[in-house]
């Protein structure tokens, strides 16, 4: 059985499956999603709005999605936050979430998402 899950193959729908499921379950009563900020220490309480297409194989073991959430009472303040995922007993576990994109004003465009981080060849590349 060990091998047939390392050889399991797992499409996009696969992914957004076990994203949606793990939105759920992380989600309360409401669908407000909470997340402590690891740069703020802000308790967030967000609302998911979009997973980006296309979601990503990383490689063998490893899949990634990238989503937008809204913060409660203002859905003009979108966080972007990435979710990777890897084959736990048949299925896709998420095993790290990270605040990819804050909202952030300018004067000219109002609310836009400013990255904390960019990706070198699948890796995370903190930006500040």
């Amino acid at each position: 059985a060990r091998a047939e899950e390392a050889a399991r193959k797992f499409y996009a729908e696969d992914i957004k499956a076990a994203m949606m499921a793990h939105i759920a379950a992380r989600a309360d009563a409401d669908g407000v999603f909470h997340l402590r900020d690891e740069k703020t220490g802000e308790e967030l309480a967000l609302k998911f709005v979009t997973i980006h297409d296309p979601v990503r194989v990383i490689d063998r073991n490893t899949y990634f999605a990238c989503t937008d959430f809204a913060v409660v009472g203002a859905p003009e303040k979108l966080y972007d936050l990435d979710f990777w995922m890897n084959p736990q007993t048949g299925e896709l576990k998420i095993y790290d979430e990270k605040i990819h994109k804050e909202p952030r004003k300018s004067l000219l465009y109002g609310w836009y998402k400013h990255p904390r981080y960019t990706f070198v060849k699948d890796r995370v590349v903190e930006l500040y």
